[in-house]
């Protein structure tokens, strides 16, 4: 009996990919590539991806022998779930994978808009050197509003809470006495907005959450804010943000998602009060291996392998 087909279509750990090699064929594809992606499904048993490869109803449609879809990562959206589990495809993501990660670059990104860190750097490397162009604010004392409190929204409380930061979290699916345990006061979105000097977005894009926030919410924050998003591209209305920027309604943006990635002409990069990072938040090799491995262990589990 032939071994099952395993189709791989966004990067993977070679050595975590090492795993499936006893129990099945494994084909690396890119999956950017719609002709290849495909071909490649077609007598696929499983699919591993992770965010580069759209799989909607034609890649679901073409591949007849699919059991499984496991993205390599947290979110979802870019796998059509209810047409997937609708003709029995099981899917699967692996949703503590990279909190440390994203929660660490979070962090970095709030300091480094505090501060001014990478203008001033550019700065110096041009043959400059007027401090006084580049005055701060202290991390500490600020208000820090969490847009989200699961798993990266805990961990970001648990690092900015050394930084003496207060906070505060909104998130209708969490109880006071669960923020409490965060170390977070909940309150109401309003209040979140009212209050933050530094908002930090930690939400999965959803019906929901898309365009969540907008110019009605940029007109209620602090002109000082510090708007910080490493989520998902789309929460954030990116027309009303780049208005709120440029008429100084709000101070400052650190983006390391984009309703469209690559942000091809995207005016926000073209702002001076932007700091922009290629979605960077599962980007270390601590995450790409936790989140790669399990991805292969849900493959090798649909499969029946013995001991897994």
């Amino acid at each position: 009996m032939p071994n099952p087909i395993v189709v791989v279509s966004d990067p993977i750990p070679e050595t975590t990919l090492a795993e499936l090699v006893p129990h099945c064929d494994v084909r690396v594809v890119d999956g950017r590539d719609r002709a290849a992606l495909l071909a490649a499904v077609a007598d696929a048993t499983a699919l591993i991806v992770r965010s580069g490869t759209q799989v909607d109803r034609e890649v679901l449609t073409r591949a007849p022998a699919l059991k499984i879809v496991a993205r390599a990562g947290v979110g979802l959206d870019n796998v059509d779930v209810p047409y997937a589990r609708a003709k029995g495809i099981t899917v699967t993501n692996a949703p503590d994978s990279n909190a440390v990660s994203v929660a660490e670059l979070t962090v970095g990104l709030v300091i480094a808009s505090l501060r001014h860190i990478c203008a001033a750097a550019q700065h110096v490397g041009a043959g400059e050197w007027q401090r006084s162009a580049f005055l701060g604010s202290e991390v500490a004392g600020r208000t820090l509003g969490i847009l989200g409190l699961g798993r990266v929204g805990r961990q970001v409380a648990r690092r900015l809470a050394a930084f003496d930061m207060r906070l505060i979290a909104h998130d209708p699916h969490v109880s006071a006495a669960d923020a409490a345990g965060a170390g977070c006061e909940l309150v109401s979105l309003d209040r979140l907005l009212k209050d933050s000097d530094v908002l930090t977005i930690h939400l999965p894009k959803t019906a929901e959450t898309t365009g969540l926030l907008g110019e009605t919410e940029f007109a209620r924050v602090k002109p000082s804010l510090c708007l910080v998003n490493t989520a998902r591209g789309g929460i954030v209305d990116e027309d009303a943000l780049t208005a709120a920027l440029k008429n100084s309604r709000i101070a400052f943006a650190a983006l390391d998602v984009f309703a469209q990635e690559p942000p091809v002409a995207s005016p926000l990069l073209q702002l001076p009060n932007v700091l922009a990072t290629p979605h960077l938040g599962a980007g270390t090799d601590s995450a790409q291996r936790r989140a790669g491995r399990s991805a292969v262990r849900s493959v090798l589990s649909a499969l029946g392998t013995p001991g897994v």
